[in-house]
């Protein structure tokens, strides 16, 4: 770790963090509070995935559904009117749609091939967006004078990583730059977050093989073609299996740096307290 002990984070020049846990932990609510004093450049994955890396796919699916409308097809032709991505820190609902859902065309959903190109190119979009972090901080110190520095990683970081190996070429670059801090969830925020999904599924990202597997099982277990499953209950039912396969996953990965209690995070409300809670656990450890 770049910070060995309280010390070390408490009188280092500049500060920089990388968090990492599943969605719905304050990974993006703690960076938002640092960006706020003005003294920390805050790092979003999957803003630069969606906008670097897949956005000009996320553009031109976009396109080839409004290519379908007579009506919007003769005004892009004749470039009368424009199509954007206007992905934000907040709203990562462009890449998600794109991602898209395998199963039945009538209810929304996509060929699994095309699923599965999708979901290759997200991983790789993914690893280089995360990669990216070390020309990040470079940037923000000498393009706009920040001295501390938080990276925002994607929920999936997990599923493009082995945290097993300390030749992991992601995560070793990471600690190199930053103190990797894991927000750890409990039993109760699985179950919400659960919950939560099942009031609106979304798309996610998932490790090639055991999307294959899920894929299989659950055609053998519903008797139904490829382009029968219903989307969203085949994400749901995808959905508490992943949050399961991710959790040894984060596990391993915390290993790399420190583990924060969710419901510690949740009680942080200045970036004075995240920085204490961060110097308490070093303490500790």
């Amino acid at each position: 770790m770049i910070y060995q002990s309280a010390s070390d984070w408490r009188n280092a020049p500049h500060k920089r963090v990388t968090l990492f846990a599943m969605s719905g932990l304050g990974k993006t609510y703690v960076s938002n509070l640092m960006r706020a004093t003005g003294d920390w450049f805050h790092y979003s994955v999957d803003y630069r995935i969606g906008t670097r890396y897949m956005g000009e796919a996320i553009v031109d699916h976009a396109k080839s559904e409004a290519m379908k409308v007579p009506y919007l097809r003769e005004l892009l032709l004749s470039d009368s009117i424009y199509i954007g991505n206007n992905i934000t820190f907040e709203n990562l609902a462009p890449l998600s749609a794109y991602l898209g859902k395998p199963g039945d065309p009538a209810k929304g959903g996509v060929p699994f091939d095309e699923y599965m190109r999708r979901q290759e190119l997200h991983r790789g979009s993914e690893v280089a967006a995360t990669l990216d972090t070390a020309h990040f901080i470079k940037r923000a110190q000498e393009l706009y004078g920040y001295g501390n520095f938080i990276c925002d990683t994607s929920g999936s970081i997990c599923e493009v990583v082995e945290p097993e190996n300390p030749d992991d070429p992601v995560l070793k670059a990471l600690s190199e730059q930053t103190l990797l801090v894991w927000i750890k969830g409990s039993d109760a925020h699985t179950q919400e977050l659960v919950k939560r999904f099942d009031r609106a599924p979304k798309p996610m990202y998932y490790q090639p093989k055991f999307l294959q597997s899920a894929w299989s099982e659950y055609l053998a277990e519903q008797g139904c073609d490829e382009d029968a499953v219903d989307p969203n209950a085949f994400v749901r039912w995808t959905y508490a299996r992943a949050l399961a396969a991710r959790q040894p996953r984060y596990e391993a990965m915390s290993k790399w740096g420190i583990t924060l209690a969710g419901e510690d995070v949740a009680k942080v409300k200045s970036a004075a307290d995240f920085e204490a809670l961060i110097e308490e656990t070093l303490e500790q450890a």
